[in-house]
């Protein structure tokens, strides 16, 4: 319809100029220049995933092939960059090629690991290979090819996670039917979010009565009976890898509650006898103790004799409360003989001549009686 137009168009030149000519030129003109556009743009053919998430200490490729457009003359120039989050900040260069040389920028403290995949981006492919990941390298990639006039780019994000480490199975609760139990797992390591799945390995499915989160990785049984019994198995996975570990749950028949109850309470009452009779003992011991100990000392008061008079005497006249140098005797009144101061004592018709001596009256004292 076009081509009968401006055919009819270029016929009526000779006859006069139409409007309907110059629409249908500029028609043309448009057709012709989307055409060359098509015809030189540069393309960057790769296709996969927009995100990849890896493990950390795995290797990754970042794809990036391209193909030039016929009228793309120019020279290559072939750009990897971190897109910065904020779009007011410049992108980080991570990666270049141009003039037949390969360029690493040290923009990031990860560029160590970063490389062309293929050796020579200048064949059709500039995918970026990265080694020994780490979490650091979590960002989105932009790949950006330039041979003038055409150019192109596309951009891939990156997730690097850590794998979750071989989890820990353990029971909560008393193995005992008719008891509430709960069995748990846990891994130490790993990127969130993880997810916790029970599975029954031995016979049947996980009962229904059970109840799990997969958060928290607890598996919760009400009125444990016989048939929960069986090995379970705990799996954590996040989108990198996972584990597992394994739990043998049992069901035992709970003891005889009554009996229990009875033999503590005989066991109460024959510890509390035993701790009086000790008591009883321990008192009888020390009553008994002291009896005779008076008894003895009754029985000494009265086997002794009474000290003699005299000697009695003559034994206080020599303690230190008497006067020191002079003894006292006790002598009854008949014995004492008179004596006025003064007088003498002549001797007897037997004396012999001898002087006669005279003699003192006797002293006495009315606690220690006459000296001697």
């Amino acid at each position: 319809m076009l081509r009968r137009s401006c055919a009819h168009g270029r016929m009526s030149l000779g006859l006069g100029w139409k409007p309907s000519s110059l629409l249908c030129w500029l028609s043309t003109a448009a057709l012709v220049s989307s055409g060359m556009e098509g015809a030189i743009a540069m393309k960057v053919t790769s296709t996969g995933l927009q995100t990849i998430h890896k493990a950390a200490g795995d290797s990754v490729i970042l794809n990036c092939s391209y193909t030039p457009g016929p009228l793309d003359t120019g020279e290559l120039d072939i750009e990897w960059s971190v897109v910065s989050p904020d779009s007011t900040q410049k992108d980080q260069m991570l990666l270049s090629y141009a003039s037949s040389t390969q360029y690493q920028h040290d923009d990031r403290s990860t560029v160590g690991g970063l490389s062309f995949a293929s050796g020579d981006p200048s064949n059709g492919d500039a995918s970026l290979l990265i080694e020994q990941l780490s979490p650091a390298h979590t960002s989105t990639y932009q790949c950006k090819v330039k041979k003038s006039p055409g150019v192109d780019m596309q951009k891939t994000s990156l997730v690097v996670m850590v794998k979750p480490s071989v989890p820990k199975c353990w029971l909560r609760g008393e193995e005992l039917i008719g008891e509430d139990v709960s069995l748990h797992c846990q891994s130490a390591k790993g990127s969130t979010p993880l997810k916790y799945t029970w599975r029954r390995e031995s016979v049947g499915p996980i009962p229904a009565a059970a109840m799990q989160n997969s958060v928290t990785g607890e598996l919760r049984f009400s009125n444990l009976s016989q048939s929960f019994a069986g090995i379970y198995l705990c799996e954590v996975n996040n989108a990198v890898g996972a584990q597992r570990c394994r739990i043998n749950l049992k069901a035992s028949k709970p003891p005889n509650r009554a009996g229990v109850i009875v033999g503590t309470f005989v066991g109460s009452l024959l510890l509390i006898f035993i701790l009086l009779v000790f008591i009883v003992l321990l008192y009888w011991k020390l009553r008994n103790g002291r009896y005779n100990e008076k008894e003895f000392s009754n029985e000494i008061r009265e086997d002794a004799l009474p000290p003699d008079r005299r000697s009695v005497s003559l034994r206080s006249g020599r303690t230190s409360r008497g006067p020191p140098s002079v003894p006292y005797s006790e002598v009854y009144a008949e014995d004492a003989i008179p004596f006025d101061e003064g007088s003498a004592c002549f001797p007897s018709s037997s004396s012999h001549g001898h002087t006669p001596v005279k003699h003192t009256a006797l002293e006495y004292n009315s606690k220690y009686g006459y000296a001697v």
